[in-house]
């Protein structure tokens, strides 16, 4: 079962939970990226910040030759961003293909993947994107979101502490901790992880709406209408607040656990 549009919104859903996903009463969600996603010399800002323009002119590009390295990629993050997550992993799979051991398609190809909810191929594909030698933060951070979805929090968490060393208070992988929290109910740990996270980028509005998740989970309903207010408006804001808040009267909100495939957000 799927939560209604509100609740998606209520949850981050602007890519993988901001990739962890949360799942109440049994519906399953995810947002459309992981906090701590990959970097990727595609994410040029997308034509008039359009994805679904962004798609037509990459795809326009990449149809012209597919095999280019910066075509496929920003193709694939298109796709990504317009929510078209199947042909995203499709475009990314042929240049993974045409471009064997590239760690910056390897990283892409992973993350199209655990947002398409294919979390164990996606953590062996992350896997080949970095190196012990040479770790990459994000990819340990997008590999921790990948093991919370898989139900392995412990592991998961032992990844975030990793990147956190490379990258020390990067609120990206203080958020995907955080909710690696949420997902086992440890709501005040999730909380303070996730203020620590907001102190430290007050602007990123995925990490507003995960601590006005844990909050609302915590029933401070009106603490969390007031934090989601700053990037929905009001009215709606309050509807996913009420929305939330009936849930949990009703005793279906009271199960949090990690979704078995996501339908999109983590950053």
């Amino acid at each position: 079962m799927r939560p209604s549009s509100r609740v998606a919104r209520l949850l981050g859903s602007v890519g993988f939970l901001t990739v962890a996903a949360v799942a109440l009463a049994g519906c399953q969600t995810a947002g459309r990226d992981i906090t701590g996603s990959l970097g990727s010399k595609a994410s040029v800002a997308a034509p008039a910040n359009d994805p679904q323009r962004a798609a037509e002119v990459y795809g326009e590009k990449y149809r012209a030759n597919p095999k280019d390295l910066d075509s496929a990629l920003r193709y694939g993050q298109a796709l990504r961003a317009n929510g078209q997550r199947e042909q995203a992993v499709a475009v990314l799979e042929q240049a993974n293909l045409a471009h064997p051991g590239n760690r910056e398609v390897l990283g892409a190809y992973g993350r199209a993947l655990a947002e398409n909810g294919n979390f164990k191929l996606a953590f062996d594909v992350l896997s080949r994107a970095h190196t012990p030698a040479n770790p990459d933060w994000r990819i340990l951070s997008t590999q921790g979101a990948v093991l919370d979805q898989m139900g392995k929090p412990d592991e998961a968490r032992r990844y975030y502490a990793n990147a956190l060393k490379i990258r020390p208070d990067e609120p990206s992988v203080l958020s995907n901790l955080g909710m690696s929290y949420v997902l086992t109910k440890e709501l005040p740990r999730a909380e303070a992880t996730l203020r620590r996270a907001q102190q430290l980028a007050p602007n990123d509005s995925r990490i507003r709406q995960n601590l006005g998740l844990a909050l609302g989970l915590q029933g401070r309903f009106t603490e969390a209408e007031a934090i989601v207010q700053a990037d929905l408006p009001p009215d709606e804001a309050a509807a996913n607040v009420a929305y939330l808040k009936d849930m949990l009267s009703s005793g279906q909100g009271g199960k949090v656990a990690p979704q078995g495939r996501q339908a999109p957000a983590r950053s």
